[in-house]
């Protein structure tokens, strides 16, 4: 398969593209005032312990508090190879709260699981469990209200919940991510030879200094030689007692001691690999920067890289633009002729798949299974593309057999493991529907960069002609009742006015004789579709509220 990044940056804006066989299936955005906080470490104080719900709720700086989960302070068994442990769903139940997931931004792939952490506070404490296999710490044991604890964010703020913490802090080099409270040493699943992963693990193992913690070794890290582990291992433990130190100076307040990498740095250090053709950035200062970072941890690479100073857009020369407008599209066209409507809403994203203007030749069922194959693909697609998470929902149309069910679950599974952040997708339902879960640790990209509508205030409809008709006709019943307004200006925007001079041309008048009111109609095209405003006259005051309640 064909890769490639692109990278495009000024100084209000930095876009990173991903393309996979020249289409478009990743993009990233990064501006000044919306930075990047996954990832960043930080001295944070406990604000409140609600044992009832086994969580904290911690200071760390930002406006609304951190949620920092029980799980998060979790005490594996020690035979666990945290490689090998299942990751987290996500816990509807909790307020305000998504997913238990420990992750370092951009390495998700390789820190799946929870980790191995030795508690520092008040012994072991108290213990519940939680199903057949683990044991979750009684949070109200550990922590106190007023406690400081070194937190990491898992999950920045997304609507109206605050960010995600952990305390299982992790710290992600190119090769190895460290973790200062770990005990034992694993390997990314992704390496799937047993030989290998061995190999890696007993390389790996000698070099960790015993009271240093624990490391997991990365995907991209099959080939490397022992020199390069040992520099970024003591390269990361000397981050680690940076971070240490500042805690130690730090006073009884939150306090930033460590920012995760730059966008286009993480992504570096993540993605670029020797899977990936070429890199290219329009950028001469992000250039030099990945430039010089490339001479440090892995120069073979640099020959990939290649400033991109033509008079086309970067973006335009690759014709992805028009790829990135349709993100924030409902619908998403496929190759037959069939299509997604893709919304999103406050508890899942629901996908619905249709046949459209594909519909065939003779067998009914062949048609439905190609469409959803074309479908599960997409969907695939568009996930990762918009960064959608958490809980989806896509239906698909109705298929007679359970066979061709087994092959589209099959086909969306495949390419969802394309996708770096971790999703899963459940069998076929008994109402047809395909349930995914996906990772989120930051807003979608619709959230990100769309804000509400101030006229249909996140609805996507507003009031028809004729139902702002009857509101209008029911205040000026109002009106014409108290006889507190005799005369009275009707301001309207020009399409209902239109409706009201073409299709109930005698309502106004009507109005006006039964209720003894001196009426006019002005149209404005400042007013809403759906908005009217009643004018005292000749005074001009506004007396809308007064009449108009429904």
């Amino acid at each position: 398969m064909k890769r490639e990044i692109l990278i495009s940056g000024t100084p209000r804006e930095t876009r990173v593209a991903i393309l996979e066989d020249d289409r478009l299936v990743e993009l990233l955005v990064d501006r000044p005032d919306h930075r990047r906080t996954v990832g960043d470490i930080y001295l944070g104080r406990v604000e409140a312990v609600l044992g009832g719900i086994q969580a904290a709720f911690v200071d760390i700086g930002m406006e609304k508090s951190a949620y920092l989960h029980a799980s998060d302070l979790l005490e594996p068994e020690d035979d666990d190879d945290p490689e090998d442990r299942e990751e987290e769903e996500d816990d509807d139940d909790a307020p305000d709260v998504e997913s238990a997931e420990a992750v370092v931004d951009g390495s998700a792939a390789e820190a799946t699981a929870v980790v191995a952490v030795r508690p520092k506070r008040r012994g072991d404490g108290g213990r519940r469990e939680v199903g057949a296999r683990r044991a979750i710490p009684d949070i109200a044991e550990r922590l106190k209200k007023g406690d400081m604890i070194p937190v990491q964010v898992t999950k920045e703020p997304i609507s109206t919940k605050g960010c995600r913490v952990t305390a299982q802090i992790s710290l992600a080099g190119r090769f190895l991510v460290y973790m200062p409270y770990a005990t034992k040493v694993g390997v990314s699943r992704k390496i799937e030879s047993r030989e290998q992963r061995a190999k890696l693990r007993e390389m790996v193992s000698g070099m960790v200094p015993s009271d240093a913690g624990g490391v997991i070794v990365r995907t991209v890290a099959e080939g490397v030689t022992e020199d390069h582990f040992r520099r970024e291992i003591l390269s990361l433990i000397n981050t680690w007692k940076k971070i240490k130190r500042k805690q130690g100076f730090a006073r009884r307040g939150a306090a930033l001691l460590h920012r995760e990498a730059s966008l286009t740095r993480s992504l570096v250090r993540d993605v670029f690999s020797a899977k990936v053709d070429a890199l290219w950035v329009d950028s001469r200062e992000l250039h030099h920067e990945i430039s010089q970072y490339l001479e440090l941890i892995d120069p073979e690479l640099t020959e990939r890289v290649h400033f991109y100073d033509e008079a086309i857009p970067l973006f335009d020369r690759f014709k992805i633009e028009q790829e990135i407008r349709d993100l924030f599209q409902p619908r998403v066209e496929l190759p037959s002729g069939g299509y997604l409507i893709i919304q999103p809403t406050e508890a899942l994203v629901s996908i619905d798949v249709n046949t459209g203007r594909y519909t065939g030749k003779r067998d009914p069922e062949k048609t439905i299974l190609r469409t959803n194959i074309e479908a599960a693909r997409e969907i695939a697609r568009q996930i990762r593309l918009r960064d959608v998470g958490g809980i989806i929902v896509a239906d698909f149309i109705d298929m007679e057999t359970k066979a061709n069910r087994d092959r589209v679950v099959s086909e969306l599974r495949t390419h969802l493991g394309r996708d770096r952040a971790r999703t899963r997708a459940y069998a076929v339902s008994e109402l047809g529907l395909i349930e995914m879960t996906r990772q989120r640790v930051r807003p979608s990209l619709w959230a990100s960069m769309t804000r509400e509508c101030i006229t249909c205030h996140g609805t996507g409809r507003v009031f028809s002609p004729e139902v702002v008709a009857r509101r209008l006709e029911r205040a000026l019943k109002r009106a014409g009742t108290e006889k507190k307004e005799r005369k009275l200006a009707i301001r309207l925007h020009p399409d209902v006015a239109l409706y009201l001079l073409e299709e109930e041309t005698k309502l106004v008048a009507n109005i006006g004789r039964l209720g003894g009111l001196d009426l006019e109609v002005r149209d404005d095209p400042m007013l809403r579709l759906d908005e009217f405003r009643l004018m005292s006259r000749p005074a001009g005051r506004d007396v809308t509220e007064l009449y108009a309640v429904a």
